[in-house]
């Protein structure tokens, strides 16, 4: 910020007023909330409890849309060309977001692929859905947003530390629940594999996906070899997220004998308040699981 004013005699105070207002702390170096955009809304969580107030941040990918098939539109380079971070989660899951940002043309964009520096499992982009692998999302934005505001580098440190120790809790609250399920049921069958870090991290199998690509419909001999893996696993049920047709679910489910749960969540939150964040949406995940696999 510059401020200008004329030195006239007897007006000091006035003086004094003004270079007090010019030298107030900035939260972003140009006047305001650093602008941080994410590409999935799941990631919001990490970027408000990190920043609070210092941060303004947005999505690119709506809340209830696939960032797998998601086809960016002319708002999303304005929100590029005047953002200041980009936190995306990278391995492929925003496959259309390097065409985005290169029509964007801002050179001062910082940006985070979240995923970098964490264990990985082959090609699978979901690290996120796993608590303890979030907090290396959040040490990510902790970082980012302390490189472009340093003064309040110690406040972002300070709020990414009790947020971990949030999802601390929140592990422990899924695991409580997942451990109730008969052993025997601890299986799934989803659309696409969203949930292999999450079960790895809590105990359960995913023995089938529906979808093995992003906008390819499995034949009907793959889905045929899925109602005898149901079978022969004992899958109580399938499961999939809103944004995804419920078609083919439906279909598996019905040839297999088996329920189907159509409203989990994970490449984005939900337009309620039982899933309205990250932690929300875990539990809310986590519950509808529960009961789905004979748990309580």
């Amino acid at each position: 910020m510059i401020c200008k004013f004329m030195q006239k005699p007897g007006c000091g105070l006035l003086a004094l007023t003004l270079l007090t207002a010019c030298s107030a702390p900035v939260f972003s170096g140009s006047g305001g909330p650093i602008r941080v955009v994410t590409t999935i809304s799941t990631f919001n969580s990490f970027v408000t409890a990190v920043g609070g107030t210092h941060v303004r941040v947005d999505s690119l990918v709506p809340v209830g849309a696939s960032p797998e098939e998601y086809q960016p539109t002319p708002t999303d380079i304005g929100r590029l060309r005047n953002a200041q971070i980009l936190i995306e989660n990278g391995m492929g899951l925003e496959a259309w977001l390097g065409r985005t940002i290169e029509n964007a043309k801002n050179p001062q964009l910082r940006i985070v692929v979240a995923t970098d520096g964490l264990p990985k499992k082959g090609n699978n982009p979901h690290l996120w859905m796993d608590p303890e692998l979030a907090r290396g999302y959040v040490r990510a934005i902790r970082d980012a947003l302390s490189a472009q505001d340093p003064a309040n580098a110690a406040t972002f440190t300070k709020n990414a530390a009790a947020y971990e120790l949030r999802l601390g809790a929140l592990q422990s609250a899924i695991a409580a629940r997942i451990a109730t399920i008969p052993p025997a049921s601890r299986t799934m069958i989803v659309f696409h594999n969203a949930w292999q870090y999450y079960d790895d991290r809590f105990g359960l199998r995913t023995v089938g996906v529906v979808e093995l690509s992003p906008g390819q419909e499995p034949n009907p001999q793959y889905l045929a070899d899925l109602v005898k893996v149901a079978r022969a696993n004992h899958v109580r049920a399938v499961f999939a997220e809103p944004e995804y047709s419920p078609k083919l679910v439906r279909a598996l489910a019905e040839s297999a004998g088996i329920g189907t749960i159509d409203n989990l969540y994970d490449d984005s939150i939900g337009g309620n308040a039982q899933v309205r964040d990250y932690d929300s949406m875990l539990r809310y995940d986590t519950g509808v699981i529960v009961k789905a696999l004979g748990g309580r």
